[in-house]
C-alpha cells in the first residue's frame, strides 16, 4: 500500500478516508473483491485535498462501483473518524509517517437497479466483482488489520438499516 503525499497524512499519521456500506431494498450489503488480489472489502478510498467527506464517498461510489448520487440514498454516516493501522510490511515508503488510515463510515440506500453497478469506470478498476451479502457477513472476510474497524462502523450503523424500506 503506498502512502499518500505527506499533506494528506494528519499528525498522527492517518490518511482520510470515507468508507461506504451500500445496502440493497434487502437489508444486504455490497461486497467487492479487489483487482489484482483475492481480498474482498467495501468501496472506501481517501478524502483528496479540498475535497468535503461527502464529495468524496459520492466521488469513490462512482470511481469504484460507477452508480452516482442519484442511484443512492444517504441513511447516516459513523458519529466520529475511525481508524486502523496498516502493517508496516504493506507499506511501501517510510519516508512519510503514514500510519494508516481515519475513516468516515455512510450507509447509502441503493436505489438503482443492480445493472447500475459498473466497475469499470477508472482507468485501474479497484474492483473485478462484487455481490450481495448478508450485512454482518463482511466480518468474516475482510483483512484482519481492518475487521475492528468493519465491526464498529457496521455495529454503529445498523440501528439505521430499519430506516430504509425493506419488503415486508
Amino acid at each position: 500500500m503506498k502512502p499518500p503525499d505527506d499533506q494528506a497524512i494528519d499528525r498522527d499519521g492517518y490518511r482520510p478516508n470515507v468508507g461506504i456500506i451500500l445496502c440493497n431494498g434487502g437489508g444486504q450489503v455490497l461486497w467487492a473483491r479487489r483487482s489484482r488480489h483475492d481480498g474482498w472489502q467495501f468501496p472506501q478510498g481517501g478524502v483528496e485535498r479540498g475535497e468535503s467527506v461527502l464529495d468524496a464517498v459520492y466521488r469513490e461510489l462512482y470511481e469504484e462501483v460507477g452508480l452516482l448520487p442519484e442511484h443512492v440514498e444517504v441513511i447516516g454516516h459513523t458519529q466520529k473518524w475511525l481508524r486502523y493501522d496498516v502493517p508496516r510490511t504493506y507499506i511501501r515508503s517510510q519516508t512519510i509517517p503514514f500510519r494508516g488510515q481515519k475513516q468516515m463510515w455512510y450507509l447509502l440506500h441503493m436505489l438503482a437497479d443492480d445493472n447500475q453497478v459498473c466497475l469499470d469506470h477508472a482507468e485501474r478498476p479497484e474492483f473485478d466483482e462484487w455481490r450481495w451479502v448478508d450485512y454482518w457477513q463482511p466480518l468474516k472476510q475482510i483483512v484482519s488489520f481492518k475487521r475492528r474497524v468493519y465491526r464498529r462502523a457496521l455495529t454503529e450503523l445498523e440501528p439505521m438499516v430499519i430506516r430504509i424500506d425493506l419488503p415486508t
